[in-house]
């Protein structure tokens, strides 16, 4: 087993770090966002403790929804921002700027809707004491 530090006591900041929801400590996705060939990689298991990030097949649909929520969010706040900082431009700049957006944050959004649906639907709780409790 490897371990990645000290667990992260809290959950908020553990799913925003992208951290493994019962330890705290295993990392996600195998690759940084960055990485555009491998942005979406998860291991099968949490490195630290050996929860699994796919507790069904095809769990992740449901991350489709989080994202689609993110969608609405960007075209909203980016429609909102133009509006008023460039006093309603034509028709194309809204076009083009949501695009942009939604292209670059793609990883992030990706990889935000994926943690929120195994944090929330994946039936794991964060537990101090994982390594007491279970063995591998």
């Amino acid at each position: 087993m490897a371990t990645s530090g000290a667990p992260i006591e809290s959950s908020t900041l553990a799913l925003l770090a992208l951290r493994c929801p019962r330890c705290h400590q295993g990392k996600l996705f195998s690759h940084d966002a960055i990485n555009l060939t491998k942005f979406t990689d998860m291991p099968a298991e949490c490195s630290v403790c050996g929860q699994t990030f796919e507790p069904e097949p095809g769990f992740y649909f449901g991350a489709m929804y989080i994202s689609f929520g993110f969608a609405v969010g960007t075209f909203a706040v980016v429609g909102i921002l133009l509006y008023y900082l460039f006093n309603d431009p034509d028709t194309w700049v809204y076009v083009v700027a949501v695009a942009l957006i939604t292209l670059v944050s793609t990883p992030l959004v990706f990889r935000y809707s994926r943690a929120i649906m195994l944090y929330l639907f994946g039936g794991a709780r964060y537990n101090p004491k994982w390594n007491t409790q279970y063995s591998r």
